[in-house]
This record gives structure tokens, C-alpha cells and sequence, in this order.
């Protein structure tokens, strides 16, 4: 049995109200909610509830006096939740939101001058309704006017036509419920009669939030009944005068919230809402304004008598309140919604738990903050007892108001979220008073809301035909189609949850039959019959068939065509087939872009082997890894490159000094029973453990991929595929054999050229470049390049690696006349698996990434692998053939990222967990929402955090490392963050030293910061959203601090601190070590030109790094242009000369001649 203090709490939840009369114990309740089990237990315990209200009652006395009437002398201040909405006004005085409308029609005998007289008598009778606000010294005070500037105006609509009248009184309705209030003038009370006819009539009446509430509003009829029934006979009012006014109560409530009684309330809420507060992050269909705005709107749904009557039964069964049932209900789909484990929502409560001020008008009703945890994945009934543990409590506690605890928690004001809690949740218990006016027919008029105090409110009350709901929301945020969803999917939820309160939240039911078979097959519906009998390299020697004279690749001043690509691809396959090369056998190649990639690549795949990639760019210690890693028997490679590879013990076949030998093969096509399901080539990618993980890929998969894309482009032997992505990308794949497959031309990119804006314009007007691929980054780079006029062979361009933002899709419009393609993948999925064409003078807020391509399907899941709903962001799960084989050499890594199918019949099949985000839009179409771990793409680069945390780590000056993107104006950038406390203190150009032994350029991060200690959440964990951001200032570097001396050197310095948004520069400081990357240092590049007006290369940067080195060699440069310009004007005198003579010797010939 409950203790009687939680038994009479559970009842307060219930709305039953007990109290002592004469001695005897008496009670009021709402229907049904006194069951046969609660009358039982207060028949038994009757004398234990009279002895525990006696007791109370005299503490109460002791401790509390009551409310008394006070003198008006002096400045009578706001409640604590006048002086909230108070600010709100102050901050939007044009606001509306708080405005309580309206709209009853008077069918009948209307007394209109007994009306009047009825409103005017509460005025007069309740000072709050006549009450206005000032401020006087900085503190706003209430002053109580004598209501005399009251008006009840009639409007005459008699000679409108009917359909005119119904359409005026809602015209007329609504601009009444949108008039502002002016709280320093007054009234805050206005009331309105529209006259349709002698016996139609129509009252409008509308209040301020600051004056009333709901239960002021039951008050108000109450008295407006019991007044005009009198007025209308000629009696006088029946109503006693009131013992005390909402000044009195306001005067109090100041006195006695302080000293123990504050101090208990607020241990209570500081326990329940300490730590970090959780902001709920609902999935919404625009950004969130900067400023929030109380633009709304509302839709109403109706929940059926029977699944009312169940929910009642369950509530009953369960020991709760309907209330508490609806609350874990909606907060279970919130969470369903946001996988938020932490949730706060707040809910009203009338706060009239005093009798003083049961009948008084005034705005006492104050906000409950609930705060439950959905971690573990409970099963519903579970929840359901947290929610109710939460809510008895916070009804125990409801005595602070809501002002004050957003007070007495001093966090950080956020104008673009409510304080606390984003959602309100309401069931409306108490039905609502009912006017009966003699001889009338009252009905309430529905109005229009387009105000929303919160992102959500939704409020519920009961009806005999079951619960009625209605959902107010934000209009800046939600669509009215994706609220429309959440009603739906509310209430499949509350089916699923009476059906069985014992499922886990994650199983419950949430998505209708038609939307399930939308996402599920739908919109996966993408197979396509493409042939299964050829691989990669078949597919290219049926197109030597075809086309063996025509040219396949061209590389700078060489070129090759079709059969002689692949005669020197068949020379080297069988070579490599007696080094013992074959179906699944892995060969290294780590060569520069060059004829000898393109001829190894084909070489390896017609042996049967697969290709693995081997940037020489890389770290010898990352080539070492993978090496080794990998167990690669052979590695192919050129001569000049072997001294910057590791120490290797196996085959190594130089394709430049060794060509002799190889060339000596058989030129015919080899034979390899390669079949579709043998690897095709292997790719390393940044890994979270501090090592890279070997994505593998299959014919099969890369086939579907190229097969798609022809279907996709169409490309002829007209087309030109410039291939630029290094080798150890993806995206590389597709660049190289997609032309080769189809009879397009493949042109080769200088090594290093792909990050040169300037060659690479030039290249693509050179050899008439049609379709070319770009990172995001790097295309703006390349759409700011001035030769890209002379790109205007471009056909298609396509984008992947990262988000594609919009302003880049609006400048690349501007810029060339040529298709944009946006295309979505991850390296363990075949290269791409969703595809979009952008559109020129498109509106939408991102570029989305499409649908799912040819054989491929697309779910889009929760943790629990539930499908979301339409709208709401989930992670990517990728199903179909282009799904890879896994991780090589690493089976726990494969079986956590690849896992079963459930949504496959196919025995084996397979999905791929990408941990990207994103959600379905109502088009079936797909917007991309970033990475759920610590993943990230930088400049197209894909690289996992945890893997630069790992080597930074092993600092022996590092005690704690972490690495956060920051993103200013649109470039991102990687910065570390280390907790080092050595002394000397570490520099900015050691950690980078120490990082350049083991990782590539691109994962490097272009910033430091050096902390004493790394913020941590209260539990312990490092709080990355606390990291401060990297200053502008000059960071730690180990060269001292010399100020620019000449005007070369402050014109790069200015170049330099605008790119890298840093204050003070140095001479010796070093570009990189200050954060500089490629990207950046294209757009120095650009700047420094159009200053020096010189020939200054890319590579000028990477040699002359620092101001002073590069200021000496621009400087040099310079003298060489005025040497030359010298020589030249020396040259031109000497020319002159001679023709000069010339003209003189020819004139003398010609006098001769005479």
C-alpha cells in the first residue's frame, strides 16, 4: 500500500479534490476517474486522510499566512509570471501570441445593453481585468485603473447577404484575435458585437495572457451567466464582493516564496534539472529563424471512443493518469523522432491550490518542467512508471513559479529557443464551463490560430466521442504535411502501445501500412536486368572490338589507342599471372598518374588479381601499414619511386625500367575465370581505431556502378573523361574506366595537377574536356579560376566527396553552361549509390543527393534498425549489388558495418551501416545530413577524427587529444585540441612534425590549440561542443615573431591573414603550420598574382613557405622581369637600328636606280 502522502498526491494527479466540511471528510472528482479500487482504498483509509489534512492544514496556518487584502499605497509589482510575459511583450510589442480570443453566437433574444452592463461588472469587480503596466525605476509595477475607458462597440452586418455575413464575422474574428495589446495603455480586456440579425448575434471577446488564463476563462462565464440572468430582470448582482484581488496574491506571493520555503522548492528542481539541459532537436522542414517568431499555426485529430476507452483501462491498470499514459506516449515519439534519450517537456498546471484565489481572474496557471530518461530502450510499461514517478513529484513542487527557476538556473539565454523546454504537452481535464444565458443558444465559434508559443504544443481533451487532439506548431520550422504525419503516427503509437504495453520502445509501431511499403519497396524499386557475364576488363576488350583504332588515353604528349592499351595490359596480366597473380589476389601499385597507372590497373585486373592503390604521396610509415597489412605479394611501381617506398621483402616490378621484360608476354587477351563475385580492386580509407581499414569491392558491385552511369550520361566516342582524383579515391574508379568501357576518351591529368585551377582550366580547353569530376571545395576553387571561360566544352560536371552547398550550385550555374551532377557514396558501396541533377535557379534550402541508383536500395533506419519516418533523419543503410565485401583482414570491423538484410529474401544479402544521416523528403528524394560519428569529409578527403586523436595521442608531451571541424565561411577546417602541460610548452610546428611522419597532408589539422586540460561533461566524458574556438591570433610556433619590414613582404602578410583569418603574421612563419591547406593556398595563389602580376607557380608556395623565402623569390622574379625587359629594350633599339640603316641603304640603291 502507497504511504498517504503518495496516495493523496496520486489523487491530486487525478484531479480529485478532497477536503474536511464540518468534520466530515468530502470529495470532488472528475467522471471516471473515481474507480470502484479508489473508493475502496478511501473508504479504509478515511480516518488516516482526516488526521493527515488536520495536520497539514495546521502546518500549513503555522508556517504560511494566508492571503490578505493590502493597501494600494505604493508600487504593486508583477507575479513572476506577469514579469515573463512582461519581457515577451518588450521584445515583440506588435506580438499577438499571447492573446486569449473568443467567438460565441447568440441565437435568440438578445439583452444587449444587460451584456454590457454583465462585462463591464466583472471589469469593475476584478482590478486585474482594469489593471495596466508601467515601469518606474527600472522595475515594471502593475497600476489599477478604474476600467472607465471600457467600450462594448456593436457592428451593424444586417444589410450584408448571408454568405457576406459569414465570411465578415470571421474576418472580423480574426482581425480582433490578431490585434496587439498595448499593456501601458490598456484596456487588456476588449470586447466586440457583431449584429447579424434582431435575433444573431455574434460577441468577440479577448484578453491578454497577462491578465487571465484557462481558469480565469471558466470564472468569466461562471460570473457573465449569473450576471446577465440578473440584469435581465432587473435584479442587482448576486455575486459577493471578493475577499482579495491578483494584487494582494502578487504581494504575497513575493513574501512568502523565499528563505525555506524557496530553498526546498528549488533543491528540488536544481536536482531534476542539473547538469547540461538537452535541447530537443525535432526534425524540421527549414532552419530555425535567429530570432524565434510566434508564427503558427493548428490541426485538429480525433482519437476513436474505443482506443480512448482502452487507454483510460490501461491508465486505470497501470496505477497512472490518462495524462501520464499520453505524456510517455508522446514523449515516445519524440523520441522516435530525435533519438534523444534525455527529454524534457514542460505541461501547465492551474497552481490554483489555494482557496483564496479559486475564484479570482488572473494569471497564476504556471509550467511543470518533465524531465525523463528513455536510455536502455525500455519496455513501454517501464517508461510509463518513470513518467509517473517525474510527474508526482513535480505536482509536490509546483509551487515555484516557472519564472523563477528559468532565474535562479542562470544558463545561457538562446533567442532562438524557448528557455527549458521546446514542447508543451496538455490534457485538458476539467470541462469547460458552459454559458446558459435566458432565452439565447450559445455556440462557440472555432477561430483560425496562426500563433505558437513553442515549437509544439499539443493539447488534448476529452469528449464524448473520444479524445479530441489538436497540435499547435511553429510555421517557420514545420510544414502542415509533416504535422499531419506526427498525428498519424501518434496515434498508431497509442494503438501499438495498448495492444501490448510490455514491447520496447524501439518495436512499437509507428509508421502507417502505406508508408512502410513506400519506403521499404517503393521507393527501392530500382532493378534493372544489366548483363552478368562480363567483368571490368571483359567489358573494356569487347570495346577493343569495337573501336581498336580509336584513341583510349592520352597523357600529356602521349597517347594510346584501344588495342595498343590493351596489348601492353595483356603483356603485363600475363606476367603477373606467372608471379602466381589470380582471382582474389591483391597487387600493389603505387605509381604516379601516368600512361604505366592506366596499363597496371587493366594489367592487374585482366590476371585476375585486384588492384590496391598506393598514393607515393603517403607517409612511408602508411604505405609500410598497408603493405604489410594488406599482405600483398607484388607491388608495381616506378623506378624513380623507390627510394621513398618502405623497406619491402617481396615481388617489385618497376612498369617503366622493367617494361623490357614484360614486353616480351603474349599480347593476347589472358584467360583468369575471374567471375563477378572476385574482388576488383581495394581501397584504404581513414579509420577510427588510428588505423586505415581496407575497403573491398567486387566486379559485380564497380559493373552495376559503370553500367548505371552509361545509362545515366550516355556517353559516346565524342566524350572526353578528364581523370584527375588521385588513385587512392574512389572516385577514381568510374574516371578510369567508364571512357574505356564505352569508347569516350580517357585524359590523363598531370601528377600533381589536380590541385592546380589554372592547368586544369587550361587542360580541359586543350583536349576539349567533356565531363569531369570535382569535390565541392575544390569546384569553387576551379569556378573562380578566369581561363574557366574556355571550359565551355564542358558538358557535365559531377560532384561528390561532401555536402554540395547551394550557393556553389547557384555559382556554377553562373559560370558554365554545362550539366551538375550530385552524386552520394561511401567506398565499401561501389563509388556512388544515389544520384541527383541539380537545377539551375533551383529554391531549395540544400542540394539533396537523390535517389538510390540501378540495383541499389536505400533505408534509412534508427539504432534499433526501425525505419524513421518520412522527414525525419535517420542513418544511411545501403542494400544491393554494389554493397563490397567488407574490410579486408578485419572480419569484427565487417561484421559490425555489414550486416544481414532484414529487408531481403535474397539468402547472404547484405546492408552497409554508413553512419551517414539523412532523411526522406515527400517526393522520395533525399537530403543529406552529415555524419553521426567522427567521421568527417574535408575537401572531398574522407577522414576519421578518431584516427588523428590516436596519433596525436601518442605525443609523449600529449596527455589528451581531440580533433573538431570548425567551419568558418563556409571552409572547413580541422583543429586539434591537446592537453599538454610540459615545459617548455609545445608548439604548433612540433605537433605538426610528429603528425607528417605518420599521416597524410589532408588529415593534418590546420590549427592548434594547446589547453592545461580538456573540457569534460559532468559525467566525465570530454564535451567537444565546449572546446573553445581557435583564435585568430598568431598560434605557438616554434619560429620567434618578426614583423613585416618591406612592402612585398606586408602585401603577402595581408594576402595571408585574410585567408587564414589570422591577426598577426610573421616573416618566418610557416604557411601550413598557421593552418594553411591546398585549397587556401589556391586562392593566395590567385591573390598574389593579380598583385606581383608575375609567373608565379603553385609549387612556388610548397617550396617558399614562409613570407620572407617567398617575398626574396617574388622579388628575384621581378628582377628577372626587368632584366629581360631591359634586354628586350636593348634588343629593340639594336632592331631599330638596323632597319633604320636599312631603309637608308635601300633609298640610296633606289637613287642609284634613277
Amino acid at each position: 500500500m502507497k504511504k498517504i502522502e503518495e496516495f493523496l498526491s496520486y489523487l491530486c494527479s487525478l484531479d480529485i479534490k478532497l477536503w474536511v466540511e464540518n468534520e466530515r471528510l468530502r470529495c470532488s472528482a472528475p467522471k471516471e476517474a473515481l474507480t470502484p479500487e479508489i473508493k475502496t482504498e478511501l473508504a479504509a483509509r478515511k480516518a488516516e486522510i482526516l488526521a493527515f489534512i488536520s495536520q497539514a492544514n495546521q502546518a500549513l496556518h503555522s508556517s504560511s499566512e494566508s492571503i490578505q487584502p493590502v493597501p494600494r499605497q505604493g508600487n504593486i509589482p508583477l507575479s513572476f509570471a506577469q514579469q515573463r510575459l512582461w519581457f515577451f511583450t518588450q521584445l515583440e510589442p506588435e506580438s499577438y501570441a499571447y492573446n486569449i480570443p473568443a467567438a460565441v453566437r447568440l441565437t435568440g433574444k438578445l439583452n444587449i445593453a444587460a451584456l454590457s452592463k454583465s462585462i463591464y461588472g466583472i471589469i469593475r469587480r476584478h482590478e486585474i481585468l482594469r489593471t495596466t503596466f508601467t515601469v518606474v525605476d527600472g522595475e515594471a509595477i502593475q497600476v489599477i485603473g478604474n476600467g472607465e475607458n471600457f467600450t462594448f462597440p456593436v457592428i451593424d452586418l444586417q444589410t450584408f447577404s448571408e454568405e457576406k455575413k459569414q465570411q465578415e464575422v470571421f474576418n472580423l474574428a480574426a482581425l480582433e484575435a490578431q490585434k496587439p495589446f498595448d499593456l501601458v495603455q490598456g484596456p487588456l480586456i476588449r470586447a466586440n458585437l457583431l449584429k447579424l440579425a434582431e435575433t444573431d448575434h455574434v460577441v468577440l471577446l479577448t484578453m491578454h495572457h497577462i491578465v487571465s488564463d484557462s481558469w480565469s476563462t471558466g470564472i468569466f462565464i461562471k460570473e457573465l451567466t449569473a450576471l446577465y440572468t440578473a440584469f435581465c430582470v432587473g435584479q442587482p448582482s448576486p455575486l459577493p464582493e471578493l475577499p482579495i484581488q491578483y494584487a494582494d496574491f502578487t504581494i504575497w506571493q513575493r513574501k512568502w516564496l523565499q528563505g525555506e520555503v524557496l530553498q526546498t522548492q528549488l533543491n528540488y528542481w536544481k536536482q531534476q534539472l542539473g547538469g547540461s539541459l538537452p535541447i530537443l532537436e525535432l526534425p524540421s522542414d527549414r532552419p530555425r529563424p535567429a530570432i524565434k517568431s510566434n508564427n503558427g499555426a493548428t490541426q485538429i485529430f480525433q482519437i476513436s471512443p474505443d482506443l480512448t476507452k482502452k487507454l483510460v483501462a490501461l491508465s486505470q491498470q497501470e496505477g497512472v493518469t490518462l495524462f501520464m499514459t499520453l505524456l510517455a506516449a508522446f514523449k515516445v515519439l519524440l523520441y522516435r523522432y530525435t533519438q534523444q534519450e534525455d527529454m524534457i517537456v514542460g505541461t501547465p498546471i492551474a497552481n490554483r491550490n489555494r482557496a483564496e484565489i479559486e475564484g479570482l481572474i488572473g494569471f497564476f496557471v504556471n509550467t511543470l518542467v518533465l524531465r525523463t530518461n528513455l536510455s536502455n530502450n525500455p519496455t513501454f510499461r517501464e517508461f510509463l512508471q518513470q513518467v509517473r514517478e517525474v510527474t508526482l513529484g513535480a505536482y509536490a513542487h509546483q509551487d515555484l513559479p516557472f519564472e523563477r527557476l528559468v532565474e535562479e538556473l542562470q544558463f545561457k539565454r538562446d533567442l532562438t529557443h524557448n528557455p527549458l523546454f521546446q514542447v508543451m504537452f496538455v490534457l485538458q481535464n476539467a470541462t469547460t464551463a458552459t454559458i446558459q444565458l435566458p432565452e439565447l443558444t450559445l455556440e462557440e465559434l472555432t477561430l483560425e490560430k496562426n500563433t505558437a508559443k513553442f515549437d509544439l504544443t499539443v493539447s488534448l481533451s476529452k469528449t464524448e466521442t473520444g479524445l479530441r487532439g489538436d497540435i499547435e506548431y511553429n510555421t517557420d520550422i514545420f510544414n502542415a504535411d509533416r504535422i499531419t504525419r506526427m498525428c498519424g503516427h501518434f496515434q498508431v503509437l497509442l494503438e501499438g502501445i495498448v495492444a501490448n504495453p510490455q514491447q520496447r520502445l524501439s518495436d512499437l509501431p509507428l509508421l502507417t501500412a502505406n508508408e512502410q511499403h513506400q519506403l521499404l519497396v517503393e521507393w527501392n524499386n530500382t532493378e534493372i536486368d544489366y548483363p552478368q557475364d562480363q567483368c571490368i576488363h571483359q567489358l573494356f576488350e569487347a570495346q577493343v572490338e569495337k573501336t581498336p583504332d580509336a584513341v583510349a588515353v592520352v597523357f600529356e604528349n602521349e597517347q594510346l589507342t584501344y588495342r595498343e592499351l590493351n596489348i601492353r595490359a595483356n603483356q603485363l596480366a600475363h606476367y603477373l599471372q606467372k608471379l602466381g597473380v589470380g582471382k582474389d589476389v591483391l597487387v600493389g601499385i603505387c605509381v604516379e598518374r601516368s600512361l604505366s597507372m592506366v596499363i597496371g590497373l587493366l594489367g592487374i585486373l585482366k590476371a585476375g588479381g585486384a588492384y590496391l592503390p598506393l598514393d607515393p604521396e603517403y607517409p612511408q610509415e602508411r604505405l609500410a601499414f598497408m603493405l604489410e597489412n594488406s599482405q600483398t605479394s607484388v607491388l608495381l611501381t616506378q623506378q624513380h619511386l623507390l627510394e621513398s617506398l618502405p623497406t619491402y621483402t617481396t615481388q617489385l616490378i618497376c612498369l617503366d625500367s622493367n617494361w623490357q621484360t614484360i614486353a616480351q608476354e603474349d599480347i593476347e587477351n589472358p584467360i583468369s575465370n575471374v567471375i563477378f563475385d572476385n574482388l576488383a580492386y581495394v581501397i584504404y580509407t581513414s579509420g577510427s581505431t588510428g588505423r586505415p581499414k581496407a575497403a573491398m569491392n567486387t566486379h559485380r558491385g564497380i559493373c552495376n556502378r559503370l553500367l548505371w552511369m552509361q545509362d545515366y550520361c550516355q556517353l559516346t566516342a565524342a566524350d572526353r573523361i578528364l581523370q584527375k582524383t588521385p588513385f587512392s579515391f574512389d572516385v577514381s574508379v568510374w574516371e578510369f574506366f567508364l571512357p574505356l568501357l564505352f569508347g569516350a576518351r580517357l585524359v590523363l591529368a598531370k601528377p600533381g595537377g589536380h590541385q592546380d585551377s589554372n592547368y586544369l582550366a587550361q587542360l580541359i580547353a586543350e583536349q576539349q574536356i567533356t565531363t569531369v569530376h570535382f569535390v565541392p571545395s575544390m569546384l569553387q576553387i576551379f569556378l573562380e579560376e578566369p581561363k574557366i571561360d574556355n571550359c565551355g566544352c564542358l558538358k557535365r560536371v559531377i560532384c561528390s566527396g561532401e555536402a554540395l552547398p547551394v550557393k556553389l550550385e547557384k555559382l556554377f550555374f553562373r559560370r558554365l553552361n554545362a550539366e551538375l551532377h550530385n552524386l552520394y557514396g561511401p567506398t565499401e558501396a561501389a563509388v556512388d549509390v544515389t544520384y541527383w541533377a541539380c537545377k539551375n535557379n533551383s529554391t531549395t534550402a540544400t542540394v539533396i543527393i537523390g535517389r538510390p541508383i540501378a540495383n541499389t536500395q536505400i533505408y534509412l533506419l534508427d539504432k534499433h534498425l526501425q525505419s524513421v519516418p518520412l522527414g525525419v533523419v535517420g542513418e544511411l543503410y545501403i542494400g544491393g549489388v554494389g554493397v563490397g565485401r567488407g574490410y579486408f583482414n578485419s572480419s569484427d570491423l565487417t561484421a559490425e558495418k555489414f550486416i544481414p538484410n532484414p529487408f531481403s529474401s535474397k539468402p547472404g544479402a547484405r546492408l552497409y551501416k554508413t553512419g551517414d544521416q539523412a532523411r526522406y523528403l515527400s517526393n522520395g528524394n533525399i537530403e543529406f545530413f552529415g555524419r553521426i560519428d567522427n567521421q568527417v569529409k574535408i575537401r572531398g578527403f574522407r577522414i576519421e577524427l578518431g584516427e588523428i586523436e590516436a596519433r596525436l595521442n601518442q605525443h609523449p608531451n600529449v596527455r589528451e587529444a581531440v580533433v573538431k571541424v570548425w567551419e568558418d565561411e563556409g571552409d572547413k577546417r580541422l583543429v586539434g585540441y591537446v592537453s599538454s602541460q610540459s615545459k617548455p610548452q609545445l608548439t604548433v610546428t612540433q605537433l605538426r612534425s610528429f603528425l607528417k611522419e605518420q599521416l597524410p597532408e589532408y588529415m593534418i589539422p590546420s590549427a592548434f590549440v594547446i589547453l592545461e586540460a580538456l573540457p569534460l561533461t559532468p559525467n566525465g566524458k570530454i564535451d567537444r561542443r565546449a572546446l573553445p574556438a581557435p583564435e585568430k591570433n598568431r598560434p605557438e610556433l616554434a619560429a620567434n615573431y618578426v614583423t613585416p619590414q618591406t612592402k612585398v613582404e606586408q602585401n603577402i602578410a595581408n594576402i595571408w591573414q585574410k585567408a587564414l583569418n589570422i591577426e598577426q603574421i610573421g616573416i618566418h612563419d610557416n604557411f601550413f603550420e598557421l593552418g594553411g591547406h591546398s585549397l587556401l593556398m589556391l586562392r593566395v595563389h590567385s591573390e598574389l598574382q593579380e598583385i606581383f602580376k608575375t609567373d608565379l607557380l603553385i609549387l612556388d608556395l610548397f617550396r617558399y613557405p614562409t613570407i620572407s623565402s617567398l617575398a626574396e623569390h617574388l622579388n628575384q622574379l621581378q628582377n628577372q622581369v626587368t632584366s629581360i625587359q631591359k634586354i628586350d629594350n636593348q634588343a629593340e633599339k639594336i632592331t631599330t637600328a638596323k632597319e633604320q640603316k636599312q631603309k637608308r641603304l635601300q633609298k640610296m640603291k633606289s637613287l642609284r636606280n634613277l
